[in-house]
C-alpha cells in the first residue's frame, strides 16, 4: 500500500466517523439515513448517463453488495436490539477485517506479509478491546453472537464491492451502480414508518442530512477506489481506523467520557497502523 493510498484511507476512516456523528446527533436517525439515501439515489440517477456502461462481469458483484447489505441492516438491528452499542459495534467491526484478510485470500488469492497480518491482528485487538464493559462479552450472548454474523457482512460487502470495482476498473461508476439499487429500501421503510410525520421530520434533519451525503459518498468512494489500488485486507483495516476517529470526535465533539480502555484501545490501533506502513 503505498502512502497516498493509506492517507487517502486514512481520511475515508475519519471522514466515516463524521456521518455516523451526525447520524449520531440527528432528531430523528431513520429519516436522516433516509434522506441520504434519496440524495444519493438522485445522484446516481443524475450522474450514470454520463459514466461508461458497467462491464457484465462486476454486474454479480453489484447484486451480491446490495443483498448482502439487506442483511447486514437487518441482522444489525437485531444485535442492537439485543445487545449495547458499546459491545456490538466494534465486535462487528473488529471482527471484519480479519475476515476480509481470510476472504481476500480465498476469493481474490491475496497474500499478506507477516508485518502486515501483524499489523492486521494488533489493529483489530484495538477495535475490539472497545467491547470489554465490567459486565463483559459474556453477558450478552445473543448479541455477540449477532454481532460476528454482523461482522461477517461487512467483510461480506467490503470483498463483494472491492472485487466489483476492480472488474469495473471504475470506481464511482461502480459506486452510482450500488447507490441506485441500496437506496430504495431504506426510503421506502422510512416513507411507511414515519409517513405521518416525514415532512417536518426532513425540515429538521435535511441540513445534516445534505452534509452526510457529501462525507459518505466521497467516503465510500475513496474506498472503492483504494480497493483498485491495495489489498483489500490492508484497506479494510485501515478503514476501521474510524472506530479511533469516533472516539476522539465523542470526546472531543461530543463530550463523551474518555477512559483507561480507550485510551489503550487508540495506542494498540495506532500501534497496528504504523506498523502496517512501516512494514508497507
Amino acid at each position: 500500500m503505498t502512502m497516498g493510498v493509506f492517507l487517502a484511507v486514512l481520511f475515508a476512516a475519519f471522514l466515516h466517523a463524521a456521518w455516523h456523528a451526525l447520524v449520531k446527533i440527528s432528531a430523528d436517525r431513520l429519516v436522516l439515513l433516509a434522506v441520504l439515501k434519496s440524495a444519493t439515489t438522485l445522484v446516481a440517477v443524475l450522474s450514470l448517463p454520463f459514466l461508461p456502461p458497467l462491464p457484465m462481469e462486476a454486474w454479480p458483484f453489484v447484486a451480491a453488495s446490495v443483498v448482502i447489505h439487506r442483511a447486514y441492516f437487518l441482522v444489525l438491528t437485531v444485535a442492537y436490539r439485543l445487545g449495547d452499542l458499546s459491545q456490538v459495534y466494534p465486535l462487528a467491526r473488529g471482527v471484519a477485517p480479519l475476515i476480509v484478510a481470510a476472504l481476500a485470500f480465498l476469493v481474490l488469492g491475496e497474500r499478506l506479509g507477516q508485518a502486515a497480518l501483524m499489523a492486521l491482528v494488533l489493529i483489530s485487538a484495538g477495535i475490539l478491546s472497545l467491547m470489554v464493559s465490567a459486565k463483559g462479552a459474556a453477558g450478552q450472548p445473543k448479541a455477540v453472537a449477532a454481532a460476528l454474523v454482523t461482522g461477517c457482512l461487512i467483510a461480506g460487502y467490503t470483498v463483494a464491492d472491492g472485487a466489483g470495482a476492480r472488474h469495473a476498473q471504475d470506481a464511482l461508476g461502480y459506486l452510482m451502480w450500488l447507490n441506485l439499487f441500496n437506496g430504495v429500501p431504506i426510503i421506502g421503510i422510512a416513507v411507511w414508518r414515519r409517513r405521518q410525520v416525514l415532512v417536518p421530520q426532513v425540515r429538521q434533519v435535511w441540513v445534516a442530512g445534505a452534509l452526510s451525503v457529501l462525507v459518505a459518498l466521497l467516503a465510500y468512494w475513496i474506498v472503492l477506489w483504494a480497493s483498485t489500488q491495495a489489498p483489500l485486507s490492508l484497506v479494510a483495516a485501515v478503514r476501521e481506523m474510524s472506530m479511533v476517529f469516533a472516539l476522539l470526535i465523542g470526546v472531543g465533539i461530543l463530550k463523551e467520557r474518555l477512559d483507561l480502555r480507550k485510551v489503550v484501545a487508540v495506542f494498540v490501533t495506532l500501534g497496528g497502523t504504523v506498523l502496517l506502513r512501516a512494514g508497507k
